[in-house]
């Protein structure tokens, strides 16, 4: 490996006791020193309110907040940073997207396209919307290897298909869509699409411009950064066409008792005063996972992905959900009739932590027949040690249960 992981994991100040074995990235990431380091010199010595004030602190804070919205620009591949609208989170930005651009021209008859693997985040919204617009929501499905069935999803897109909906890599399964081909398929349709890329981020390279995605959502706390804070990515021709739906402060350019005039890209879908110390943290996100490189997170993860997925298959009457040949780091699975959150409950007992549930599908899990799964998912500083110490946790849930 071209770094030292050793050092990675030692920038994490929640891993230096090495009791602790964490698993469960997929949900959120732990924070390296880099970051916490940013949100408490914010607060320390840079905090004052973005974009309006001419004195020295709000000049600083504002560049803090305005520097990591061109990193993220760069990160993602964005043409401008008008491209780039700071929201809480993956669920803000799809639920932006549902009411500022498919909302008004959504009708009766028209129809939503999702895939069956969708997190709650991106299923809800448009459930809700096309239920009060009685329009169709269309669900794609999966092949039994856990692969989206890109068949069944080609013959749900049609002229009255307002938008598709889908996940880059899948929270539960870890299948890796291919969502690049997928992408030019809809758009020789005349379909725009929204990618998900909350599990996917932080993982590996992710361009907008070579995906030609025309709507991106992820969060902030996925990526090694802060939670509360999270991105929106539109193309700006869809930007400027899209009506906010959030109204207040910083999104106005003016206001009289009778209207209302909207502030230019970015900020008119920024209402309110910002997450300004959760920015100066995503940047700091971003500047870690640049120094390591995308490229050596990806195989690195790869790498260990394939290991641990060697492991647990060796472990009698073990199942692993979601046999995708493509996939990120995530590992579901059941185990015999031990319920998921047996398993999980027992394997905390030895500091390891990993999810057990339904991840926030539960309509996978119907369709999948299953209550739920435990979940293992990796970040950058995880470990083969990591691995060997759950499979040797996982022998005390056998003891268990016998």
């Amino acid at each position: 490996m071209p770094y030292s992981l050793q050092n990675i994991r030692s920038q994490f100040p929640i891993l230096a006791s090495g009791k602790l074995v964490y698993l469960d990235s997929a949900s959120t990431t732990q924070k390296p020193q880099v970051v916490i380091d940013a949100i408490t010199r914010y607060y320390t010595a840079e905090n004052a309110n973005v974009h309006r004030g001419a004195y020295d602190l709000a000049i600083t804070a504002t560049e803090i907040f305005e520097g990591t919205r061109e990193k993220i620009r760069r990160f993602i591949g964005a043409a401008s940073p008008r491209e780039i609208i700071f929201t809480k989170g993956t669920t803000e930005s799809i639920n932006l997207v549902a009411q500022s651009f498919v909302r008004p021209q959504l009708r009766p008859g028209d129809n939503v396209a999702i895939s069956a693997m969708e997190h709650h985040a991106n299923l809800v919204p448009w459930q809700i919307l096309c239920k009060q617009q009685s329009a169709e929501l269309r669900v794609a499905a999966l092949t039994p290897s856990g692969e989206l069935d890109l068949n069944h999803l080609a013959q749900l897109l049609d002229h009255r298909t307002r938008i598709l909906a889908l996940t880059h890599i899948s929270n539960t399964l870890g299948t890796r869509n291919p969502v690049a081909e997928i992408i030019r398929q809809a758009h020789q349709k005349n379909i725009p699409v929204l990618l998900d890329a909350a599990q996917s981020i932080a993982h590996e390279a992710v361009d907008v411009g070579e995906m030609d995605c025309d709507f991106m959502a992820f969060s902030g706390h996925k990526m090694y950064g802060p939670t509360g804070i999270g991105v929106f990515y539109g193309k700006e021709k869809y930007l400027e066409t899209m009506e906010p739906y959030q109204f207040g402060g910083e999104m106005i350019r003016t206001v009289t008792f009778a209207d209302t005039t909207y502030n230019q890209l970015p900020w008119k879908f920024e209402a309110g005063t910002p997450h300004i110390a959760g920015a100066a943290g995503l940047g700091a996100a971003v500047d870690f996972l640049e120094n390591i490189g995308r490229e050596n997170i990806r195989q690195y993860e790869h790498d260990l992905l394939h290991y641990a997925t060697r492991r647990l298959s060796e472990v009698e009457g073990l199942n692993i959900i979601g046999k995708a040949p493509e996939k990120g780091g995530i590992l579901s699975f059941t185990w015999k009739n031990v319920h998921p959150h047996d398993i999980s409950t027992i394997l905390n007992e030895s500091g390891i932590a990993i999810r057990a549930g339904h991840h926030c599908t539960q309509p996978l899990m119907q369709l999948l027949g299953l209550p739920g799964t435990a979940r293992v998912s990796l970040g950058v500083y995880n470990t083969t040690e990591d691995i060997d110490r759950l499979i040797a946790a996982l022998e005390k849930v056998r003891g268990v249960f016998g």
